[in-house]
């Protein structure tokens, strides 16, 4: 009895400086339908981006609290306002789901446990909240904030968008929205949490976790 050849090697990337936000999602969709065509491999796209806003399909109008403050785009994903910055690693992830039984739900989780099992290395404990997209980490005087955030298109079983995960923004700059449409809870980093770490560091271990989370080894390009 044969066995099932593994899957290719994913791509990974992590770009240097600040990326134009057009730009990623341009090259975002055009990577998406190459892999939908079989011309591309998969891939995870690192970047950074400068000050901005995005809007998802189910963003609120009056969430945009501050629209003369930096750029907004509809970024077409599912969600509602969040915003982009120097500091935050953003993680873009093309896949072919039909790899992966074409289940959109437990694509997203395992977004999720990829910035979970991340943090748990630098000891920064985070959760899922039911109702609440997102990962949320409790201060120590009980209240919540999200220092990790999901949002996801799938087009004809390929995703892209992906995490933006908090790193060292400035984290005034959310000000300008509700995040995500929630207002009873702020947001936090892990340099406002006392986390000292490294950009470098993050990506090796958001690609060490994402190997875990996905079983899926990643190839540097």
């Amino acid at each position: 009895m044969s066995k099932t050849p593994p899957l290719p090697p994913v791509e990974w990337h992590a770009d240097t400086g600040l990326t134009s936000y057009l730009d990623a999602h341009a090259e975002m969709q055009a990577r998406a339908a190459a892999i939908r065509q079989g011309t591309a491999a998969e891939r995870v796209w690192l970047v950074e981006h400068p000050p901005l806003y995005t809007s998802g399909t189910s963003a609120n109008a009056d969430d945009l609290i501050d629209p003369d403050r930096f750029p907004v785009f509809e970024a077409g994903r599912g969600g509602q306002y969040t915003y982009h910055g120097p500091g935050q690693r953003v993680a873009y992830v093309m896949m072919d789901l039909k790899l992966r039984g074409s289940d959109v739900r437990a694509y997203v989780h395992d977004l999720e446990d990829v910035m979970i099992r991340a943090l748990a290395k630098l000891d920064v404990t985070s959760e899922r909240r039911e109702g609440r997209i997102g990962i949320w980490v409790e201060r120590s005087d009980g209240t919540e904030n999200k220092i990790g955030a999901i949002g996801v298109r799938v087009r004809k079983w390929v995703t892209f968008h992906g995490l933006a995960l908090n790193v060292d923004p400035d984290l005034s700059h959310f000000s300008g929205i509700i995040p995500c449409g929630i207002t009873d809870h702020g947001v936090t980093s892990l340099k406002d949490l006392g986390v000292e770490t490294t950009m470098d560091e993050v990506d090796y271990l958001l690609r060490e976790t994402f190997e875990e989370v996905f079983g899926r080894e990643t190839i540097e390009v």
